[in-house]
């Protein structure tokens, strides 16, 4: 009895029996809560530099044109040289970004095209290395461990999305711009240290290649390739692209909440909460072998949650399938994440993560931009209905047409996937 109750829960082991990845977990989570907190700065430095919406709208210009760009890239470079390697000498770019933020906010900086280079080169650097960094889980960890480690740096994420911007809040209150930039530089120096101390980790087959040409076709051919990643990214797509729901939050809560702030930030929490409980009780989730079954079923809750949203009345039924949904989305991403890890050769696993990587940041922003449009024509509740039952179809179209993401189950241990024969190099 005791052993199923633990089961319920955070299953810790990657934590409890693993020091690399103990040590990888500790730096990105404070990295995390460091990156949230200057967020928080840079937006409120931005709106006071230009008093316009146009300004901040520039941040996401100045973060997500890198994103796609480097994080490509980074995919490339992740599957050629050691991953440590890659993702010190990013993290150490992060930690001058941070740095020179820092140093701009004590000389109290007017110019906010070079704030937002500073922001630009943070995240370059960032998703220079994030395809890298999204490969240490799976070598580091047995195969039956990759998800439960994945769900503890997914919780860490949902935390420092809570606590990060009260933080930041506090921060500039009591010491303004330039304290809430060094704590992202002393976070960043804290990650730095963790990814020092972990082992080297040089792509599989970087050996056997050395000399001789890399495959023209890379993380692309191998989605497509493989109906396992190719039906994970397509739930994902699907999901993200048809119901992304945070554009539409103003709207919703003008229409049936007065417009009240402290109601727009209820929603976003109330998002988080949900990620968060479902990050600790993940326990059950990451146990069970069929990962392609929870991501379709965790997904098509997250739609059906949606269009749920749409449709509430009170405040206290909005909230709650807000809530739902934020635990679906931490499921559906979790075990997405380990099946793109477990399913990939390494000698691709820089330039596959790549992919998910993108996919993970074009397919909200697509989707907030698709709801607003679709919500300007028609109303935000329809949007929000059409657009969460559309994404449930889109997910049961991808289940019906890929019966491998329907079987798949997570290995028990660390077994290699082969090599797909149509990107094997040629000889």
């Amino acid at each position: 009895m005791s052993g199923c109750s633990r089961v319920r829960f955070l299953d810790t082991r990657p934590l409890r029996g693993n020091r690399p990845f103990r040590d990888l977990w500790i730096g990105t989570s404070v990295s995390q809560l460091g990156g949230q907190t200057a967020n928080v700065a840079v937006l409120a430095q931005v709106w006071d530099l230009t008093g316009s919406p146009v300004g901040t709208g520039a941040i996401g210009l100045a973060t997500g044109l890198p994103i796609v760009l480097f994080g490509l890239l980074g995919g490339t470079l992740a599957d050629s040289v050691d991953r440590r390697a890659v993702v010190r000498a990013t993290t150490a770019g992060q930690l001058l970004a941070a740095a020179g933020l820092c140093a701009q906010a004590l000389a109290d900086n007017r110019n906010v095209l070079l704030l937002l280079a500073l922001v630009a080169l943070g995240t370059s650097c960032g998703a220079l290395g994030a395809p890298a960094r999204r490969t240490f889980p799976v070598r580091l960890l047995p195969g039956d461990q990759v998800a439960a480690g994945l769900a503890l740096t997914n919780i860490s994420f949902q935390a420092a999305m809570l606590a990060g911007p009260a933080m930041a809040g506090l921060i500039i209150a009591r010491w303004d711009f330039p304290a809430a930039y060094a704590t992202q530089a002393v976070t960043m120096a804290v990650s730095m240290l963790a990814v020092i101390r972990l082992p080297a980790m040089p792509p599989d087959g970087a050996g056997a290649t050395r000399g001789r040409r890399r495959p023209e076709r890379g993380g692309w051919w191998v989605v497509l390739g493989r109906p396992t990643l190719r039906g994970s990214l397509a739930t994902d797509l699907a999901a993200t692209l048809l119901a992304m729901p945070v554009a539409l939050f103003p709207l919703v809560n003008e229409v049936r909440f007065g417009g009240n702030p402290q109601t727009l930030g209820l929603f976003l929490s109330a998002v988080a909460v949900g990620g968060i409980t479902a990050g600790l009780l993940s326990g059950t989730v990451t146990r069970w072998r069929r990962g392609g079954v929870v991501q379709l079923v965790a997904a098509g809750v997250w739609g059906l949650a949606l269009a749920c949203f749409g449709l509430a009345g009170p405040l206290w039924a909005a909230l709650g399938c807000l809530a739902v949904a934020g635990a679906a989305d931490t499921v559906s991403v979790v075990t997405r994440s380990a099946l793109v890890q477990l399913e990939t050769p390494d000698a691709y696993r820089g330039r596959v993560s790549s992919v998910e990587h993108v996919i993970g940041v074009a397919g909200p922003e697509l989707g907030n931009f698709r709801g607003g449009l679709l919500a300007s024509a028609t109303s935000a509740p329809l949007a929000l209905v059409v657009g969460g039952l559309s994404a449930t179809l889109a997910i049961a179209a991808v289940a019906a047409t890929h019966a491998p993401l329907r079987a798949y189950r997570t290995p028990s241990a660390a077994a290699e996937p082969a090599v797909p024969e149509a990107v094997v190099p040629a000889g």
